[in-house]
């Protein structure tokens, strides 16, 4: 496995008699990880719980190898946090805000002035960087926060709901900046329940759901059904015949062939059936089903 960025051992939390986080154990790669989960799922309070900024209730927890809370400080001088709720000062220019994001990390004034205006040109903000920040659209926002959550070149970054009350296009254009932070050496988590935006962006997946971890794993594994998928030119009828006279399991539809193997290797089938019949294809490969599906399948079987 890659690094361990984060890790958590037993976790868990509650606000009076609500259980938020119950018996959380995990060990996340580095990369872009999608944190997901029904709202009230836990999201929030796993982030904040890695921040130091809540005490578990019992287990335990680490990011980047330092155990928090134990170790909060250590943590956040090397992690950046994109909170979900509304935390700008309206008064505020977006290079005053940011740039004071940055000498809190450590900065000096002039070098964190530097970085606030690269950074803020880097989300998109590079005009309006001298506007006050209650002026702001809600897209502008949330550049704004991503942008104070990176300024200071964290090695994780934990984005609480980024694409929260967006236009198609903002968050197009929020999500094509998230894919962008691997790039600059910045590992990233992205809680959503928007699983369309998870599915676009990250390569691990950590599914919630009522405090507890339904799934983790990489996406690629996650979504897989071990099914082949065989989209053909013309009538897929010969194929179908073939596949089902050497005991495959075989779902039409349209064009497309969905082969589940009941005698063998469906690759394999799917080869020799080709071969046998001269069907043209044009696309074979691995049928993968989608988060939605996924969650909503694990949820019933809790």
């Amino acid at each position: 496995m890659p690094e361990t960025i984060i890790a958590t051992q037993g976790l868990g939390f509650s606000y009076g008699d609500i259980v938020a986080l119950r018996d959380v154990t995990l060990e996340v790669p580095a990369g872009c990880i999608g944190l997901v989960g029904a709202n009230g799922a836990g999201k929030t309070t796993l982030l904040k719980l890695l921040l130091g900024i809540l005490r578990p209730a019992e287990g335990a927890a680490w990011a980047l190898g330092h155990a928090v809370p134990a170790e909060a400080l250590a943590v956040r001088a090397r992690v950046g946090y994109m909170p979900e709720s509304a935390c700008l000062p309206p008064d505020q220019t977006a290079a005053d805000f940011v740039g004071y994001a940055a000498e809190l990390a450590g900065l000096t004034t002039r070098a964190a002035r530097q970085r606030a205006s690269d950074v803020l040109g880097l989300v998109g903000l590079h005009e309006e960087r001298f506007r006050h920040m209650g002026g702001f659209s809600t897209g502008m926002k949330q550049r704004a926060k991503l942008a104070q959550a990176i300024v200071h070149d964290p090695d994780l970054v934990l984005l609480d709901e980024p694409t929260a009350g967006l236009d198609p296009e903002g968050r197009e254009e929020m999500l094509e900046l998230i894919g962008r932070l691997d790039g600059f050496g910045i590992n990233s988590v992205v809680s959503s329940h928007v699983l369309t935006d998870i599915e676009r962006t990250c390569q691990w997946v950590v599914m919630l759901d009522g405090g507890g971890v339904l799934r983790s794993g990489p996406l690629t594994e996650i979504s897989a059904t071990g099914e082949v998928a065989v989209e053909v030119l013309d009538d897929p009828g010969p194929l179908v015949a073939a596949l089902e006279a050497v005991g495959a399991d075989v779902e039409v539809r349209g064009r497309v062939v969905v082969v589940r193997a009941g005698a063998g290797d469906p690759y394999g089938l799917v080869r020799d059936a080709l071969a046998d019949t001269g069907t043209a294809v044009r696309r074979l490969g691995p049928r993968r089903t989608t988060l939605e599906d996924v969650f909503m399948q694990g949820a019933e079987s809790v």
